[in-house]
């Protein structure tokens, strides 16, 4: 799979000259369905399509995210205490592939052996998942990455599988603070993780702020079944 790099923007032309130049740019979670929220990886649904993860720290917009990209505002729920949910939700995409929507992490009042066990869960789903094909990790724009999101990274990123940063919540700071906190993101992610496929993209489910950028990358990810 070819390689992206952390840049400002997509590498594809946003705007072709003619129709022939580019295919059609899919929104990948559009129509995407509820198939099962999953406690154990025995309830996994069965390898087989290719699955994108959405990972991310508690209170970090994960659902909002997803449900930005999914044209829809309650395919994903966030729990009304964060923390809370501890299952991989799985949806399908209308072209065969799915989602999972990974537990949050890093909420502070939670029990030990309960935070243990659902990150265990996660853990296990992203380091030995075979049809997993890339990862978005949602992070708050105002806080940038954080331990655990590096954590999540180190174990993921030298598999050679893409990864998509969402800055979320972006739409809470001024254009010059929203600028430093993505260039941030983006000088930490490139220093970690050298010639990585890493892209880090501004994102707000409240004014769609990176919602079709993302769709392009999430696009490029995907096989093409036409």
């Amino acid at each position: 799979m070819k390689k992206r790099s952390i840049v400002a923007e997509s590498t594809r032309p946003a705007h072709p000259s003619t129709p022939s130049e580019a295919p059609k740019v899919r929104r990948p979670l559009e129509g995407a369905a509820f198939v099962i929220a999953a406690a154990v990886p025995a309830q996994w649904p069965e390898a087989g399509p290719a699955e994108i993860a959405f990972a991310g720290r508690s209170n970090a917009g994960k659902s909002s995210a997803i449900n930005a990209l999914a044209r829809r505002t309650r395919l994903a729920f966030a729990s009304r205490t964060p923390g809370r949910t501890q299952q991989i939700v799985f949806f399908a995409l209308t072209d065969g592939a799915r989602a999972a929507d990974l537990p949050g992490y890093g909420y502070a009042a939670v029990s030990r052996d309960i935070k243990r066990a659902w990150q265990q869960s996660l853990w296990d789903y992203v380091t030995t998942r075979s049809t997993l094909i890339g990862l978005v990790l949602v992070v708050d724009a105002r806080h940038g990455l954080k331990p655990l999101d590096l954590a999540l990274l180190d174990g993921f990123v030298p598999s050679g599988r893409p990864v998509l940063i969402l800055a979320t919540k972006s739409d809470k700071l001024n254009l010059a603070e929203r600028r430093d906190a993505l260039a941030a993101i983006r000088s930490e992610a490139a220093g970690r993780y050298r010639n990585a496929a890493v892209t880090a993209l501004a994102f707000s489910a409240a004014t769609r702020l990176g919602v079709e950028e993302a769709d392009l990358v999430l696009d490029e990810w995907l096989p093409r079944t036409e």
